[in-house]
Formats: C-alpha cells, sequence, structure tokens
C-alpha cells in the first residue's frame, strides 16, 4: 500500500524533467521517493541523487527504491546545502533536478512528529530531527512582537497580533507543550467569524511556526542559486510550491534568471552585459487537473515551475 501514494503533478514533474535514460538527476526533497521512483526507473546508465534532511525519509527509500538501489544515491541534508551536499558526492554536472517543498505526507501523518493541528502531540515539527530547534521552543520563548511577525508574514494570519498575544499569556501559566493545547489557545483568540471559515482556524499559524522552525523560506533562495550553477545547458529545473510565500521566491528567482540586460531603455546600447541563464519553460505555473484533484486534495494548492538553462554560448 505505500507504493500506491501518488506524489503531486507526477506525470508534470517526469515530462518537464525531459529524463534522459544516461542522464544526471537529483530529487532535492526525496520524501516519500515517488518522484524519485519514477525518475529512477527510467535511467540506464544516468544516475540519480536524492536529498532530504528527514533521516526517516533516507530509510525509507532504501526500500522503496531497491529495484533501481545501484542508479541511486541517498545524501542525508538541507537542500539548502544543494552545493556542497553534490561536491561531496562528485557531482559536477546535473541534467535535470525537482524540488517538492513544503511538509511531506509522512510528517503530517506521523502523529508523533507534531506537524499537525488534527492529531495530539508534542510540539515539534522539526524537518530534521536533529535540528536544535521545534516549535516547542517558538512557542514558549520567542518574544510576542517576534510570533506575531511569524504568524502575519509566514502564515498571512488576519488575527496574528491576537493569537501572539494569546499565546504568550498562556504561556505565563505553564508552558505549551502539545499541538491540541496550542490550538486551543489559537481557537480561543480568533473572532467568531474567523473560526467559521471553511479552513481550520490553526491551519496558517501551524504553517507559520513550521516554516519558521525549518527555515524553510531562507533556504529557497541558496538552493535556487546553486541549482543554477549545478545545471548543465539544457538542463531542467522543476519546483513544486504550495503556498504563495514559497511561490513568490521561487517566480521572482525564475524571472531574474531569465533576464538579460538591465540598462535603462533610454541607452543606445547594453552596457552592463548581463545574459539571461535561463528560459522559462513554461509563463504560467502548471497547477493540477480535475482528475488528480479528486484523487489528491493535497494537490489543490500545488503549482509547478519548469526553467531550463540556456548554453551562455548560443548567447554570444
Amino acid at each position: 500500500m505505500e507504493f500506491t501514494h501518488k506524489p503531486v503533478l507526477l506525470a508534470e514533474c517526469i515530462e518537464g524533467l525531459a529524463v534522459r535514460p544516461d542522464g544526471i538527476y537529483v530529487d532535492g526533497t526525496l520524501g516519500r521517493a515517488g518522484h524519485s521512483r519514477e525518475i529512477a526507473r527510467r535511467l540506464t546508465t544516468g544516475h540519480l541523487y536524492c536529498i532530504d534532511r528527514d533521516m526517516a525519509a533516507i530509510e525509507a527509500a532504501e526500500e522503496r527504491l531497491a529495484p533501481w538501489r545501484d542508479r541511486v544515491t541517498l545524501l542525508h541534508g538541507n537542500f539548502a546545502d544543494l552545493s556542497p551536499l553534490l561536491e561531496r558526492a562528485g557531482v559536477e554536472g546535473v541534467h535535470g533536478m525537482l524540488f517538492d517543498l513544503g511538509v511531506s505526507s509522512p510528517q503530517l501523518d506521523d502523529a508523533s512528529r507534531g506537524f499537525s493541528y488534527m492529531q495530539d502531540a508534542p510540539l515539534d515539527m522539526r524537518m530534521d530531527r536533529s535540528a536544535a530547534l521545534t516549535a516547542r521552543d517558538v512557542v514558549n520563548t520567542w518574544s510576542q512582537e517576534e510570533l506575531r511577525r511569524v504568524l502575519s508574514e509566514y502564515g498571512e494570519e488576519r488575527c496574528a497580533p491576537a493569537i501572539a498575544r494569546a499565546i504568550c499569556r498562556a504561556r505565563e501559566t505553564e508552558p505549551v507543550e502539545t499541538t491540541f493545547q496550542l490550538v486551543e489557545i489559537i481557537k480561543r483568540a480568533m473572532p467568531p467569524a474567523a473560526l467559521r471559515e471553511k479552513q481550520h482556524p490553526a491551519k496558517r499559524s501551524f504553517q507559520a511556526i513550521r516554516i519558521a522552525v525549518n527555515g524553510e523560506l531562507e533556504a529557497l533562495p541558496p538552493m535556487l542559486r546553486d541549482a543554477a550553477d549545478k545545471l548543465v545547458p539544457g538542463g531542467r529545473l522543476a519546483v513544486i510550491t504550495f503556498h504563495s510565500l514559497e511561490d513568490r521566491i521561487v517566480k521572482r528567482a525564475m524571472q531574474d534568471l531569465s533576464r538579460g540586460c538591465t540598462c535603462p531603455p533610454e541607452f543606445p546600447v547594453c552596457v552592463c552585459g548581463r545574459k539571461p541563464r535561463f528560459r522559462l519553460v513554461t509563463r504560467k505555473p502548471i497547477v493540477s487537473g480535475e482528475e488528480e484533484l479528486r484523487e489528491n486534495p493535497r494537490a489543490r494548492s500545488a503549482k509547478l515551475r519548469l526553467g531550463e538553462k540556456l548554453d551562455p554560448f548560443d548567447l554570444a
């Protein structure tokens, strides 16, 4: 039953990467290895490097990728360190890279990880369990102003000031230890109209705290820069995002990579010498079709952006 899991936008990712049998590929967010399996099974003399900061994903991949293990290397680490990870593995040029951002299904499904507002568990939310910072630390030690900023910026939570105030008030009596404790604090801080909204009242706050714990947004710019450097000309970059904050960063980075001359329009000739490094494979993000949405509601917010590295000699 493990292998019936279908990752988000699978067909679109494989088509977008244009996987070649002898190519070198990177799955920077291994997770359940759904995307990795489809890439690996298309390789003959090629190789796939799978990265994940969660050791549980690396260990599970030993079984999930067993039929193709001779053409797969598993790397434990954060994709923010993409370049050093690949250099240590002896990888120089890559034909395609895939990043499926955000929390993975196994992490959400495992109540003990503390990611879910639907199951009671200790406040944790670490993607890498060896990391020091936990959700408990954020909730119980960060200042009210810092909590407000995180909830507002990372969760786009309208009730951020009230929720931050309520958290600080509650922890004066006793530490906030569990997900359900936090959910109740959030609910009590929100007005009745907000509680009647379709989505769970704690969804945005949990997203914000998870992003803060794992430094998810800070990891994106260095990863995107490293990906641009490591891809060979013609190599493809595929990035799946699940909320507007991630998508905004990825969209701007890809647009910047595909931009050429930045001289003012009144200049008669270019003096900056800047050439585009990428071309956008699709101008708009690719989203899930109705059939996938019926099978996997999680795909509803997914957006896939694709870029292709240009050959600098073609731009001369």
